[in-house]
């Protein structure tokens, strides 16, 4: 921040190299001073499903604070923001330049970042979450059909419907095919009401059914309880997918890579790159992807 105020912006692009496609988020890297309601209302201007806000940390093993906001709340973590401010740090701050990593303190502990250049351009960021857990959910499999849009016989019952965490709780849903996650029309009103009783961040519809060779699952995520009716593509929602194939053993316990497509619905196609490796006390879940920086300006006064 400059003495006028003026802090520098970004709009970025996250698991896409395309812009307009993907995940959008705003990233503030110069966010000292500012505080929660200032946040909050830039987050609000923004529009953005979240927009990350970059501070210098106190903790020894990081080097920036990061809180997230959506236009209508803070919330602990967002995988896609993470992406953001990681490629802004690397690409427009030179942090990929000195670094091969940057280390972000959220409100669910530490979340590293690795920076993999090719060609002396930033490529890929790989942020590993924090460990998965499951839980799961009293209500009908026929209600939380109703309330996500489709039909009961659409739910695969092959899986069950469960509560995954790598950050936030997300209620996952398994689904027959990609039609008819494609076709879904979730009740937004009851589904953040059912949301916000059992404290979900967002409902996640999946199916190995992509329709391409290229990837493994097909996607979709709604978050009407944090003001996001529905979430283009999602690194927090897709890692905690990730965990829980993992623990309910829906596949194996080796080393595996996810390739993950998702926001295809509603016109921004994006991909993530999940690695899921087993690990002494649990699963370790590392969500990879690229970025577009789509709009860079300036904050006035943003004191």
């Amino acid at each position: 921040m400059d003495s006028t105020g003026e802090r520098q912006l970004y709009i970025v692009d996250a698991f896409t190299d395309t812009p307009f496609s993907g995940n959008a988020a705003g990233v503030v890297p110069e966010a000292d001073g500012l505080g929660e309601k200032r946040m909050l209302q830039i987050a609000a201007e923004l529009k953005q499903s979240e927009t990350a806000f970059l501070a210098l940390s106190n903790h020894p093993d990081a080097d920036f604070r990061v809180r997230y906001f959506t236009p209508q709340e803070e919330i602990d973590f967002c995988g896609h923001a993470t992406v953001a401010a990681a490629w802004v740090l690397g690409s427009e701050y030179g942090w990929a330049e000195k670094a091969e990593r940057v280390v972000f303190e959220t409100n669910i502990g530490l979340v590293p970042v690795d920076l993999l250049k090719e060609d002396d351009r930033l490529k890929l960021v790989t942020m590993t979450q924090v460990a998965p857990k499951l839980q799961e959910i009293d209500v009908t499999t026929e209600e939380i059909a109703r309330l996500a849009g489709i039909s009961p016989s659409d739910v695969d019952p092959r899986s069950p419907i469960k509560l995954g965490y790598t950050g936030n709780w997300h209620l996952l849903l398994p689904v027959k095919t990609r039609e008819a996650i494609d076709v879904a029309r979730p009740l937004l009103p009851e589904l953040a009401a059912m949301n916000r009783r059992f404290r979900i961040s967002t409902t996640h519809l999946f199916t190995f059914d992509t329709q391409d060779d290229n990837y493994d699952l097909y996607t979709r995520d709604f978050a009407p309880a944090v003001g996001i009716p529905e979430d283009p593509v999602t690194g927090a929602a897709n890692g905690a997918l990730a965990g829980y194939l993992l623990l309910e053993g829906i596949i194996s316990a080796d080393s595996r890579r996810l390739r993950i497509a998702q926001g295809h619905a509603i016109g921004r196609p994006g991909t993530l790159f999940v690695t899921v490796t087993p690990g002494e006390r649990a699963p370790v879940i590392q969500v990879a992807g690229s970025a577009h920086i789509s709009i860079k300006g300036t904050l006035n006064n943003a004191k």
